[in-house]
């Protein structure tokens, strides 16, 4: 069975940062793109990075300088390091595939940055 784990959110004020994690069972991480994605209330799922089993990396305008996407394939892991946090970052986050069949979506990780 494929399981997605999102943690390390959380509340925290504007400039602080926040390292999500995610965790992977059933399945090898290694063998895709990952991405980390969230979502707010009334918008669109927003993709916000995405890493290549190479190591190739892709940020959306609105966190590059910001977010840092790694992953650790050893340990099946998918990482994102959000520094300089700002309101508008305030989403529950979640990691998946980038291309492909999405693998079921974990519960994600609420993260709150209050002004």
């Amino acid at each position: 069975q494929v399981q997605l784990v999102e943690s390390g959110g959380g509340l925290v004020q504007a400039g602080g940062s926040l390292r999500l994690s995610c965790v992977a069972s059933g399945t090898l991480l290694s063998a895709n793109t990952m991405a980390w994605y969230r979502r707010t209330p009334g918008k669109q799922r927003e993709l916000v990075a995405s890493i290549t089993n190479g190591g190739s990396i892709n940020y959306a305008d609105s966190v590059k300088g910001r977010f840092t996407i790694t992953r650790d394939n050893a340990k099946n892991t998918v990482h994102l390091q959000m520094n300089s946090l700002k309101p508008e970052d305030t989403a529950v986050y979640y990691c998946n595939r980038k291309v492909g069949v999405f693998l079921p979506w974990g519960q994600g990780t609420q993260v709150t940055v209050s002004s």
